[in-house]
């Protein structure tokens, strides 16, 4: 978008209002932190256990583990009882804790898929995971799917490079609209670019979502009539190289837990942003 236009908009779209900071902090996770990536952070509702995506440390071979808080911290991270064969990835899990959506290549009827699609997992009766369920098409689709997250009105945001995009990956959205009948739209040039935008990470609120692209972090709000409007690049203390992804805000919205690529003998390690003012999030666990 052309700056001028950009400088239209921004009475309508402000980043940092009055009450936000731009202060971002390392998460002290021992235990999590290791040399390999770990990313996309997401928290049990209902046990607390964290779960996380670790890789190798060129973001290669994703893998969903999970750790529960010990009276020695946080435990050796495991895979979770409904892990596949696959890589798998992107974990969110529903407001109540029932159900926790991710994304997998894992075998179906047998046969491993070779693209990724979003999945999703319910608790049973006993609170155990049940058997995943591939979500069906056309939610998923010949292309690959990526970090699924479901709106307080019903829709679920996520990222595909199917065909009929504006660029190479877009955000778009889903809902069942009875029936077994999905309505599956693109979230529009105001979110998506020719390049690569494949992760929506929406407030507890819906009122502002924070989308991973090429080169970092942009945000857009929701107006007053609910549309999503154009997306701005967060600050440089949040982007700081391009690496930035996975983000989960924090019940209350003020905070920003995400991964980034430190270049280090750490590789990907976990940051918070306290948009507004230092609240106690993340879920400390601390050994006894």
């Amino acid at each position: 978008m052309h700056p001028a236009v950009l400088a239209m908009l921004m009475p309508a779209l402000t980043i940092a209002n009055a009450q936000d900071s731009t202060e971002v902090v390392p998460w002290e996770a021992p235990g999590i932190s290791s040399s390999q990536f770990e990313s996309h952070p997401a928290f049990d509702p209902l046990s607390r256990d964290f779960y996380f995506v670790r890789s190798s440390p060129k973001f290669e071979g994703w893998r969903l583990m999970v750790s529960t808080c010990t009276s020695q911290g946080w435990s050796p991270p495991q895979s979770p009882a409904f892990a596949g064969d696959g890589v798998e990835a992107d974990p969110f899990f529903t407001r109540d804790g029932h159900t926790l959506y991710f994304i997998s290549t894992r075998s179906t009827d047998g046969v491993k898929r070779k693209d990724l699609d979003l999945w999703r997992v319910d608790r049973t009766a006993d609170g155990k995971w049940g058997t995943p369920q591939r979500l069906p098409e056309p939610v998923n689709s010949t292309g690959n799917e990526w970090f699924p997250r479901l709106a307080l009105d019903g829709w679920l945001y996520f990222g595909s490079d199917r065909a009929g995009g504006l660029g190479k990956t877009d955000n778009w959205r889903a809902r069942d609209a009875g029936n077994g009948q999905w309505q599956v739209e693109n979230l529009g040039a105001s979110i998506n670019t020719a390049g690569n935008e494949y992760e929506p990470a929406l407030s507890p609120d819906d009122s502002r979502m924070i989308i991973a692209a090429d080169d970092g972090f942009y945000e857009s709000r929701r107006s007053a009539e609910g549309h999503w409007l154009p997306r701005l690049k967060l600050p440089g203390s949040i982007n700081v190289n391009g690496t930035e992804i996975g983000a989960l805000f924090s019940p209350s919205g003020k905070s920003l837990l995400f991964a980034r690529d430190l270049k280090t003998e750490l590789s990907g390690e976990f940051l918070v942003w306290h948009i507004e003012g230092k609240e106690d999030w993340p879920p400390r666990c601390v050994a006894k």
